[in-house]
């Protein structure tokens, strides 16, 4: 969706919108964020909400909808997840458990 919006602040920062989700009557979406670098992500929801209604109205002109949708705003933590699961994949323990399991073979339980 491109379009300006009236806060200039908001026009100045980079905001990733990793998915959205809506609801089944299509009234109310949750949009899953992450700003550019994850750098304030406090500050950057705090920002989106304060300018909710200017992105409802662009979302309503750009979508043919009765309504347009009530917009929520949530920080993604998919990409903090895969660095955990990073983490624990580079484990020492865990990769001696793989190459243990891998060593047997598969179980014949």
């Amino acid at each position: 969706m491109r379009g300006e919006t009236h806060d200039p602040e908001l026009g100045r920062r980079s905001i990733t919108v990793s998915e959205v989700k809506c609801s089944p009557d299509l009234k109310r979406v949750t949009a899953y964020v992450l700003p550019l670098g994850g750098d304030d992500p406090d500050g950057a929801i705090a920002l989106l909400k304060k300018n909710a209604g200017a992105l409802r109205h662009l979302l309503g002109k750009a979508v043919h909808l009765k309504y347009a949708p009530e917009i929520h705003f949530v920080i993604d933590e998919t990409f903090d997840r895969m660095d955990e699961a990073r983490r624990m994949l580079d484990d020492e323990r865990v990769k001696a458990d793989v190459a243990k399991d891998e060593d047997e073979g598969p179980s014949s339980a």
